[in-house]
């Protein structure tokens, strides 16, 4: 399963990727998160920066270890996070044109056991929807916080 989802937000590339580096405070901005916890942060830089996240997905409490795998400033950073048989990637990129910063959120899942690879057949019509409208909201969660506080 992948997704990619894009919106447009009236701010400079470099505030937005100021506020979607802030991973330790995204849950002051980012509705669906609970609480995060920083559990292993890198001497310089995002590069392996590792976290605890707590967020409602789908009206439920859902808890996923998740680790920043590489990065490259004020363009975009890819998020790895194992659980239930499966690896799941995402990638935040930033792309600037006339004082309009685009920003596109990807998500893959990729079943490693049998297990998931047969939930993942039969669930997969269910859950893209949902995760398509968790990832939307997401995004206008941090186009309105970059818009209000860029005002």
């Amino acid at each position: 399963m992948q997704i990619s989802e894009s919106i447009d937000i009236k701010s400079s590339k470099m505030r937005v990727w100021s506020v979607i580096t802030d991973i330790e405070n995204a849950a002051t901005w980012l509705s669906n998160i609970k609480s995060i916890e920083i559990i292993d942060s890198p001497e310089s830089g995002i590069n392996g920066l590792k976290w605890k996240e707590v967020r409602n997905f789908c009206g439920k409490e859902a808890s996923e270890i998740m680790w920043i795998t590489n990065s490259i400033e004020n363009d975009h950073y890819c998020v790895r996070a194992e659980s239930h048989g499966a690896v799941y990637l995402s990638q935040l990129s930033i792309n600037e044109s006339d004082e309009v910063t685009t920003l596109t959120m990807s998500f893959k899942a990729e079943p490693q056991t049998f297990f998931a690879k047969l939930l993942s057949k039969i669930m997969n019509r269910f859950v893209l929807n949902s995760l398509i409208k968790e990832i939307q909201k997401d995004l206008k969660d941090i186009k309105d916080y970059v818009e209000r506080a860029s005002n």
